[in-house]
């Protein structure tokens, strides 16, 4: 086995043990810390396919900015007084198994019973080369500058809009 096979079943594994302690912790601040340890592992896994641009931006927008939003309204909201909705209703329970597990059996019946193709065509091996930050940069600087510039000034126009609302007294 190569590296790389050996960082995507680290990665993966990773992905799924912290995807099923979200789900299954009680507390939603552990919850949401291990949200964020599945985001770091799903940025792996897009390096490893090659889709620099998009790891990185995995790590910064989702488990930098908004998972931050997130903490910060559970850490306001109380949610110790919350009751357990599948104690109160037992067929859901059963429904959510039931959906589960058709997942679940889904999911190993890709694993173990289809058969990757080992050759590479050439629109695969192009869609490889446009995940990288190159490319990307590439293409917003040359062929998109105008949406990348209206884009700016509009968040500019946005933040200028929340100081100037969030001020309670003009001078």
């Amino acid at each position: 086995m190569n590296l790389e096979i050996i960082l995507f079943i680290v990665l993966a594994l990773v992905a799924v043990v912290s995807s099923v302690a979200m789900i299954t912790r009680p507390h939603p601040v552990i919850s949401a810390v291990f949200l964020i340890l599945n985001f770091f592992a799903l940025s792996g896994l897009y390096l490893l396919l090659n889709a620099q641009f998009i790891a990185v931006v995995q790590v910064i927008v989702y488990a930098g900015a908004i998972m931050v939003l997130f903490l910060f309204v559970l850490m306001l909201l109380n949610t110790n007084k919350e009751d357990n909705i599948f104690k109160q209703n037992k067929a859901l329970k059963i429904f959510a198994i039931a959906i589960a597990v058709l997942i679940f059996a889904q999911v190993a019946f890709l694993i173990f019973f289809s058969s990757p193709s080992d050759a590479l065509n050439s629109q695969v091996a192009e869609s490889v080369q446009s995940g990288t930050i190159q490319q990307i940069g590439t293409k917003l600087y040359t062929d998109y500058i105008l949406p990348f510039e209206a884009a700016g000034f509009l968040l500019l126009a946005a933040t200028i809009g929340a100081l100037v609302l969030s001020k309670k007294k003009f001078e």
